[in-house]
């Protein structure tokens, strides 16, 4: 067994999402590439509230464990734990975007500030 990576059955919960997705993770794997397998799983099984793939948009909690944030940087396998909970961070109101053709315009991210922006397309 020497050299080898050890395997742990990784379970992350979406929040919104119904049920975990459960897979392998090596216990060297960084928790960044955790949360980028959980995104892969998520789209490809079609789930929804639609997440995006962007890694950096999410927080990554220790369930068991008090709900701990996770550094992305960390290493799964550093905490004895398999369960995990996957949220999407809140985007800040006050943030400004640059638009195609446009002036600079707030973004909202909530279903009526889609339905509204459909409208105008």
């Amino acid at each position: 067994m020497k050299g080898k990576n050890k395997k742990l059955l990784v379970s992350v919960n979406v929040l919104g999402s119904v049920g975990p997705i459960r897979f392998l993770a090596n216990e060297d794997d960084e928790v960044s590439n955790v949360i980028n397998t959980t995104l892969k799983a998520y789209a490809r099984q079609g789930r929804i509230p639609v997440l995006g793939f962007d890694v950096d948009n999410f927080i990554f909690y220790s369930i068991n464990a008090g709900f701990n944030t996770l550094n992305p940087q960390e290493k799964i396998g550093s905490m004895d734990e398999t369960n995990f909970l996957l949220c999407k961070k809140e985007p800040n109101p006050q943030e400004k975007v640059e638009r195609r053709g446009e002036s600079k315009a707030w973004i909202g991210h909530g279903w009526k500030t889609r339905f509204l922006r459909s409208l105008l397309r």
